[in-house]
C-alpha cells in the first residue's frame, strides 16, 4: 500500500510540474511574441524604405546594415532575437541544430497545409527558452530571394554576401524564421 500512495504521490508531482511548465512556455510565448512584432515591423518599414529610395540594390544594402541594428536593438530584458533559414544570405545568421530541426518541422508542416503565417515552435531546453516563427515570403521579397534576380542584384548580393544560399524562393514559400532565446532563472 505505501508503494501504491508513493507512486500517486509521484504522478501528482509530475502532473503538476508539467502542467506548471505549459503555463510557463505559454507565457514565456506571448511574451516572445511581443518582441518579435517590432523587431518585424521595424525591419519591413526598413527595408520598404530602402527599396523605394534606391530599388532592391537599397533593400540589399539596408538588409546588410540595419537589420543586424534592429537585431540588436530588439535583443533587451533578457531576450536574444535573430532570423535564421535552411538557406542563410548572412553566415553570421546559420541555423543551431534546434533551429535546424525546427526550420524542418516548418517546412513539413507548411506542406501538410499549415498556414505559413501561424507556424511557431516554443521550447525549454537545459534553462532556456527558444522560440522560433516562421516568416513566409512577400511577393516583394523574390526581387532579392527569387528565382530571376536582376543582374544588379546579383552583383550587390556578390559583393556583400560572397556566401548567399537565400535565392530560389516563390511568394509564400517558408524565407526562414525569427529565432529567440531567452535564458530562465
Amino acid at each position: 500500500m505505501k508503494h501504491i500512495i508513493l507512486l500517486a504521490g509521484i504522478i501528482v508531482a509530475v502532473t503538476q510540474v508539467q502542467a506548471q511548465t505549459a503555463a510557463n512556455l505559454a507565457e514565456l510565448s506571448k511574451e516572445a511574441k511581443t518582441v518579435i512584432q517590432p523587431f518585424a515591423s521595424n525591419l519591413q518599414a526598413t527595408l520598404k524604405k530602402g527599396m523605394q529610395e534606391s530599388g532592391p540594390e537599397g533593400a540589399i544594402l539596408v538588409c546588410n546594415t540595419d537589420a543586424p541594428e534592429l537585431a540588436e536593438q530588439a535583443s533587451e530584458n533578457g531576450w536574444t532575437v535573430g532570423r535564421t533559414s535552411l538557406k542563410t544570405r548572412n553566415s553570421d545568421n546559420r541555423p543551431d541544430q534546434w533551429e535546424l530541426e525546427t526550420l524542418l518541422e516548418f517546412e513539413q508542416r507548411k506542406a501538410a497545409g499549415e498556414d505559413p503565417m501561424s507556424i511557431a515552435k516554443a521550447q525549454i531546453i537545459e534553462g532556456e527558452f527558444r522560440f522560433m516563427k516562421a516568416i513566409p515570403t512577400a511577393e516583394a521579397c523574390t526581387a532579392c530571394h527569387g528565382t530571376s534576380i536582376s543582374e544588379p542584384v546579383q552583383a550587390k548580393l556578390s559583393t556583400l554576401y560572397p556566401e548567399d544560399q537565400a535565392t530560389g524562393f516563390s511568394a509564400g514559400d517558408l524565407r526562414g524564421a525569427f529565432t529567440l532565446r531567452k535564458v530562465l532563472e
